[in-house]
């Protein structure tokens, strides 16, 4: 929404309540004011407040889809909660984040992800056909709670499925090493820590890739229906996902993590100049794809924008960006906050509670089972990560660096207050 860096934002972490503070530049809008007509359906993009529309003309949140099309069923309150009107969270009991996974129970076409992209077919009946538009199309699945309809449950759990990657460094139980103590029981079916093997793992496995499946074959819909309308030859869609699931790796569930299971998304890019089966081999972020709309769109990309535009790597070019950098704060009991880098083949996190290092060869340990911290031959490749991340958070406000070093112990919350608006004015409403 935003084509900057969470230092940038202030929002270093999951945070309910954070406002954008530059709505004249997000995304929808900047494409707005080129003549884009700008849509949003299906789950909200964690905006807040909801209603609030940060440059997009059409908004149709999953929530209002599903109760429009359900009355009967009411939300589970009506204190409002961020999770009290969710209607993936109605009726079968399963939690938002948990191991749990069952087929879903109420028609296929009542589904989230049938919904969603039925809406989004609906926008296409109605667009304004003498501008080009611009279409966000969200989905819950296949994030937790796991309900795939039934047949496509029954095709995945019928397999057997890949142990859990374990890394040397995660222990033996079910507390990794880096993490502090959960107040989540392992047996919790909530908890992101624990061993998930056995029939449970099969059954997660089941859940969570029928949602994969399921999406696909729905999310071909939509395509048919910009061959069918003549425009796919015009069109560039970009697809990805905010974050993966641990699914047990390393004693870790849900996300959140500086792992590959949670932070290697599928980042994919259709569209008439680029050549079918182009493979881009450079790292790239979420703030990339801003600058990547505009460039499409021809549109000049603000100065305050810090993302890059992708488009120009599909033609064999490099971004010229050594590393990629993520981070997360503190995430309830799950973990203490960290920073980390890549250039795609090493990857060096910093966890910001214990001030402890992690190094990672991908190329030849993908699943990240063996840190290279201590290995005498990785000695220089630790040190030139290491300082990179001190000289790209030199200035961050927590303090993280001081004396040229990195100083662990130190609290790292979700918002920094310099950029987040946190409260609603009264004559907006």
């Amino acid at each position: 929404m935003t084509g900057k860096r969470p230092q940038t934002t202030g929002v270093t972490g999951y945070a309910e309540h954070a406002r954008i503070a530059d709505e004249l530049n997000t995304l929808p809008n900047l494409l707005r004011m080129a003549g884009y007509q700008t849509a949003s359906i299906g789950r909200s993009m964690h905006t807040y407040p909801h209603y609030r529309r940060y440059g997009f003309e059409v908004v149709e949140h999953n929530q209002d889809l599903f109760y429009r099309r359900h009355p009967h069923i009411k939300p589970m309150s009506d204190a409002g909660g961020i999770w009290s009107d969710w209607p993936h969270l109605q009726e079968h009991g399963l939690p938002v984040n948990g191991v749990s996974a069952r087929p879903w129970h109420l028609n296929e076409q009542d589904h989230e992800t049938n919904t969603s992209i039925r809406s989004a077919i609906e926008f296409l009946d109605r667009r304004d056909r003498e501008s080009p538009f611009f279409m966000y199309v969200g989905t819950v699945a296949p994030h937790p709670p796991l309900l795939p309809p039934a047949c496509y449950y029954d095709r995945y759990d019928r397999y057997g499925m890949r142990a859990p990657a374990v890394g040397d460094w995660a222990g033996s139980d079910r507390s990794p090493l880096l993490c502090p103590p959960t107040t989540q029981p392992p047996t919790s079916a909530s908890a992101p820590r624990l061993i998930l093997d056995g029939q449970q793992r099969r059954s997660t496995l089941a859940g969570y890739y029928g949602l994969i499946n399921h999406f696909d074959d729905q999310l071909q819909l939509l395509l048919a229906r910009l061959e069918c309308d003549g425009i796919m030859r015009n069109t560039y869609i970009l697809f990805t996902s905010d974050h993966g699931e641990m699914l047990g790796d390393h004693h870790c569930f849900r996300k959140s993590l500086p792992y590959e299971g949670s932070a290697h998304i599928p980042l994919m890019l259709r569209g008439p100049t680029i050549d079918p089966g182009t493979v881009v081999d450079q790292p790239v972020v979420l703030m990339d794809i801003l600058p990547t709309c505009c460039d499409i769109a021809g549109i000049q990309v603000p100065d305050t924008i810090e993302g890059r535009s992708l488009l120009p790597t599909t033609r064999g070019e490099n971004l010229g960006r050594p590393f990629v950098h993520g981070t997360h704060g503190a995430m309830r009991d799950c973990h203490d906050g960290f920073h980390y880098l890549t250039d795609g083949r090493f990857k060096y996190i910093w966890w910001v509670g214990p001030g402890r290092e992690q190094l990672f060869d991908l190329d030849n340990d993908a699943c990240e089972c063996h840190d290279l911290t201590t290995e005498s031959a990785h000695k220089d490749q630790l040190v030139t990560m290491r300082n990179a991340l001190i000289d790209m958070i030199a200035n961050a406000p927590e303090g993280f660096v001081q004396d040229g070093q990195l100083v662990g112990n130190i609290a790292y919350g979700s918002t920094n207050s310099h950029a987040v608006l946190t409260a609603i004015n009264a004559s907006t409403g």
